[in-house]
């Protein structure tokens, strides 16, 4: 092993903050989603409730099906392989079946289509199908739970990017989603392997008549306040949401200082707020690690399957370790 791609104490912790901070961004915002309730003067807190009536610190849908992932990449299956994405799907439809409280519209018809205990293809079926019968099929619901992606292919970009849309089109066909996800997963990647943000690594993974689309996203992301992308449950807002909050709170700041900033102000943009603070938290836990996430939001966060956020942390870690060799 390298030394650029040894697993250093602090690369570890690094790792573990793409899950932690997910789920802790999923569970700070629940309670302020659609306006269910709005940030006082000292930030959003773990205050519960929300539209699922959530217990304070509970994460919702995107941490549960971010863990439907991460699970069958913990068995060590290759995420764009049809095994495994028949693994997760199969997890898909037992979450579903478990009753959540909050679940995504396009998310519910797709899985619910595709039937008990799926094949990948025929959840990925069904979610061509709807996209054929709906407009709009865009929703940011797959970049929510893209973060395991990353944690899955340090070593390799190319694998990780073919994964992220391979998963993400289970329930999400629209291209625009698979993009988002690809771009996201592989800046997660970077953020473990070299500590900095970059979202424009993973353009060139991208076809070429979309890069230039999406480096137009990622100016409009960094140029405008964050506030500008609502509504965001299109993945493409919310990706901006995240991208210009974390963006926008950086200068001056590391470390705890960032986290606290970013994720307070991608939940004062509103709307779908605990998915785009789901989004922004796993890339801010790539970058700064599961240490600079508060005590305090670490201890009570917890959710489906009856885990919490040591839990998660450990997942990430057996993820690592099946990997030998995690260079940039």
């Amino acid at each position: 092993m390298s030394s650029e791609g040894e697993m250093t104490t602090t690369r570890y912790d690094r790792a573990r903050g793409v899950l932690l901070g997910a789920a802790v961004g999923d569970a700070l915002g629940a309670g302020y989603e659609f306006g269910s309730a709005h940030p006082g003067p000292d930030g959003p807190g773990m205050i519960g409730g929300g539209i699922g009536d959530f217990a304070p610190g509970e994460w919702t849908d995107d941490t549960a099906m971010t863990w439907s992932v991460a699970e069958v990449a913990a068995r060590g299956l290759e995420l764009a392989s049809a095994r495994a994405l028949t693994a997760v799907a199969k997890n898909f439809r037992t979450w579903l079946d478990s009753g959540p409280p909050d679940v995504g519209i396009q998310t519910r018809q797709v899985v619910r289509a595709a039937g008990h205990g799926p094949t990948g293809e025929q959840l990925a079926g069904a979610a061509r199908h709807y996209a054929a019968q709906h407009a709009h099929s865009a929703g940011n619901g797959s970049l929510m739970r893209t973060a395991p992606v990353a944690l899955a292919h340090l070593g390799d970009p190319v694998a990780c990017a073919s994964a992220a849309r391979a998963v993400s089109e289970l329930t999400h066909a629209d291209p625009l989603a698979g993009d988002a996800c690809v771009l996201w997963s592989l800046a997660i990647r970077h953020a473990v392997v070299h500590e900095e943000f970059d979202v424009r690594t993973g353009l060139d993974a991208l076809d070429e008549s979309s890069r230039e689309r999406w480096e137009d996203l990622i100016d409009q992301a960094e140029q405008r306040l964050p506030d500008t992308f609502t509504p965001n449950g299109f993945v493409v807002t919310a990706f901006q949401a995240a991208w210009s909050a974390i963006n926008h709170t950086v200068d001056g700041r590391d470390g705890e200082a960032h986290v606290r900033a970013a994720l307070a102000e991608v939940i004062a943009v509103g709307d779908d707020t605990d998915t785009t603070a789901s989004i922004a938290g796993a890339l801010l836990g790539a970058r700064w690690g599961a240490a600079q996430f508060p005590t305090q939001w670490r201890e009570v966060c917890h959710g489906y399957p009856g885990i919490d956020s040591r839990d998660l942390e450990k997942m990430a870690t057996d993820i690592i370790d099946l990997q030998r060799d995690p260079t940039s």
